[in-house]
């Protein structure tokens, strides 16, 4: 196994991208938000994790996909037969995920669990819609830290719906913050979440200004060994410090 920081650099990127685990059969990194995980027909211009990837670590088996302005874990295959059984394993719900979520309001629950049927694709926006013939999902949310305008949720999908969690969270009534398709897309700034805010509102810089949606870990059973690995992903700076302050907000 090996961690580390990969000198992987494109246009626009501010950062490299992390290596959280790699052996012979599994490649798993951090992904940053403005990166996608696959070549996307309506974003041609923007940069795609595998091409950056492969030329260190030769060929790569995606096993799935997180979206272009979500960070956090993104697991590959290194063979085909590491793919076929992962692949495997998510299909049987075999995988398990945890996403953290900061969004906007403070929600009425301290848990709850969402199963509102969903349709991909389903308006001229091309967004996932809540449709009682849809197929079956179910997301599990429990709140981590709570403020009357930006809170912090864990979600734990068990279905794996293209943008399950954001549109569940949204027809709860929470959001994710800065989320331009199912939400509002305005950056969270902290002189809209501390009281008595002593700043400079003019030059005010966001503390996020992208979905808040970060991939906090993914648990599965090794290809090869059979071992059980759960690989975690540390917030990228701009979702550590929006928590932090929120963190802060809440004990002062």
């Amino acid at each position: 196994m090996t961690a580390g920081r990969l000198p992987v650099y494109s246009a626009g990127m501010k950062s490299a991208i992390d290596v959280l685990y790699e052996d012979d059969f599994i490649l798993a990194v951090n992904k940053p938000a403005g990166i996608l995980s696959a070549p996307d027909r309506y974003d041609l211009e923007a940069p795609v994790v595998l091409p950056l990837l492969e030329p260190l670590h030769g060929q790569l088996w995606p096993v799935h996909r997180l979206d272009k302005d979500t960070s956090g874990v993104l697991l590959f295959a290194r063979d085909a037969d590491s793919h076929r059984i992962i692949s495997t394993a998510f299909e049987f719900g075999q995988v398990h995920k945890v996403y953290h979520a900061l969004v906007a309001g403070s929600p009425a629950w301290t848990e709850t669990v969402c199963e509102l049927p969903l349709t991909p694709d389903g308006d001229r926006q091309h967004r996932t819609i809540v449709d009682g013939a849809g197929k079956d999902c179910r997301t599990a949310f429990r709140l981590l830290m709570r403020h009357p305008f930006l809170s912090l949720v864990e979600a734990k999908p068990e279905t794996g719906r293209t943008h399950q969690i954001r549109v569940h969270l949204a027809a709860l009534g929470c959001s994710v913050v800065c989320d331009p398709l199912y939400g509002k897309a305005e950056p969270v700034y902290l002189s809209r979440i501390k009281r008595r805010w002593q700043g400079d509102n003019d030059g005010e810089r966001p503390l996020i200004s992208r979905c808040g949606l970060h991939a906090v870990s993914l648990s599965l059973t090794h290809p090869d060994s059979g071992v059980s690995l759960t690989i975690e992903a540390p917030y990228p700076k701009d979702f550590r410090a929006a928590v932090n302050q929120l963190g802060k907000i809440r004990s002062a």
